[in-house]
């Protein structure tokens, strides 16, 4: 049985409210002080500072990053009549924010490896009749593992479609010395709580290089106005608030050293699961760094593998468990996606934060230890 000691007792992203518990109250009490609530200096100071980061000149900050995806697609004229292809393993939202901008999702299969969407499967995609309408694909770059963008970009220039990035879960990650969301003309980050980085709500933004699509994407995330309640097109209700925006200026300071940790400890579980019978750590392709939003290992025996270390105490969770090719809101369809469907029957995300104390880590070994010689 595991030990009584319960070291969970202040997960993330409490833990990481707790660290910069000072600064966010002064931050929280500037805003409320200053009167101006939705899209005011936080805001603005907010998108410049993340644009800096990323080394782009323009950020949009918008309500979540489903919205980010929605408001591209609507920025880019691609909605009713079109398709946009999209991996069928990754979380629903970004299916939905396909479906909110009137385009139709087409479901794409992923890489075995990096659980990414595959230029291989895409290019099936786009040579079928299935293919046909697909003007956009969103390269999902899941749990913090950068995606191949060199092959897919490939792809996409030999079909002339767009790529666009969702980098809701790897903020931090680095392809080839890019950071993620600097790959594409245009990218959506999520600032869910859980993320690398952040928000004490929900909470999205825009990145790009394009000075014009940044201001056509600042009039759809308030009604289409280019001057107060004057709509020069359709538009949406999407605003970072000033609050959100204050959390992340304090927290966006800390990112780079937050996803250091994350690596490390990465770095700790694959080298205590060499090894093993029972899962299979996850691998980094080479010339990427991954964020380690999540830390993904693959087990045949996961069901049972993931029971074993609920009861033992440990958060663990199967992300994400059915494919969104079968899923009945986007059409619960019988596309020949197996690698998708073999991710969802296998994949455990271990407990994963910059706050895991090395006896917390050491607990989730321990008690994959006896599930692997008890033969549990």
């Amino acid at each position: 049985m595991p030990s009584s000691i319960n070291h969970w007792s202040l997960p993330y992203p409490q833990a990481d409210q707790r660290r910069h518990e000072v600064a966010l109250t002064r931050a929280m009490q500037r805003v409320c002080a200053s009167g101006s609530y939705i899209l005011g200096a936080e805001v603005d100071a907010f998108e410049t500072e993340f644009a800096t980061y990323l080394g782009l000149s323009q950020v949009v900050g918008v309500a979540t990053g489903t919205d980010a995806i929605e408001l591209i697609l609507r920025a880019l004229e691609i909605g009713a009549g079109s398709k946009v292809a999209v991996p069928s393993f990754a979380p629903s939202a970004v299916a939905a924010g396909v479906a909110r901008s009137g385009a139709a999702p087409e479901f794409v299969d992923i890489e075995p490896g990096t659980f990414t969407l595959c230029s291989e499967s895409l290019d099936a995609l786009l040579c079928s009749p299935r293919g046909r309408g697909v003007k956009a694909a969103v390269v999902v770059h899941l749990y913090g593992h950068p995606a191949d963008w060199e092959s897919l970009q490939r792809v996409a220039d030999e079909h002339g479609i767009e790529l666009l990035e969702d980098c809701a879960q790897a903020h931090g990650a680095m392809w080839h010395g890019r950071p993620v969301g600097t790959l594409a003309r245009v990218a959506a980050f999520s600032f869910y709580p859980t993320k690398n980085l952040g928000a004490l709500g929900d909470a999205g933004a825009v990145a790009t290089n394009d000075t014009e699509l940044a201001e056509r994407l600042r009039m759809i995330r308030q009604y289409g106005w280019k001057e107060r309640n004057i709509s020069e097109q359709p538009g949406v209700n999407s605003r970072l608030d000033e609050l959100q925006a204050a959390v992340l200026r304090v927290k966006l300071g800390a990112l780079d050293e937050s996803v250091l940790q994350r690596r490390r400890l990465a770095a700790e579980y694959d080298a205590r699961l060499v090894g093993s019978r029972v899962v299979t750590a996850p691998m980094v392709r080479g010339g990427c760094e991954h964020a380690y939003h999540q830390y993904v290992v693959r087990s045949e025996r996961r069901d049972a593998l993931m029971l074993h270390l609920q009861r033992a105490g440990i958060p663990v969770a199967a992300l994400y468990p059915v494919p969104l090719h079968r899923q009945r809101a986007f059409g619960g369809g019988n596309e020949l996606l197996l690698e998708s469907d073999r991710a969802a029957a296998a994949v455990l995300s271990l407990p994963m934060h910059p706050y895991l104390s090395e006896d917390a880590l050491g607990a989730v070994l321990k008690a994959m230890e006896r599930f692997e010689h008890e033969g549990a």
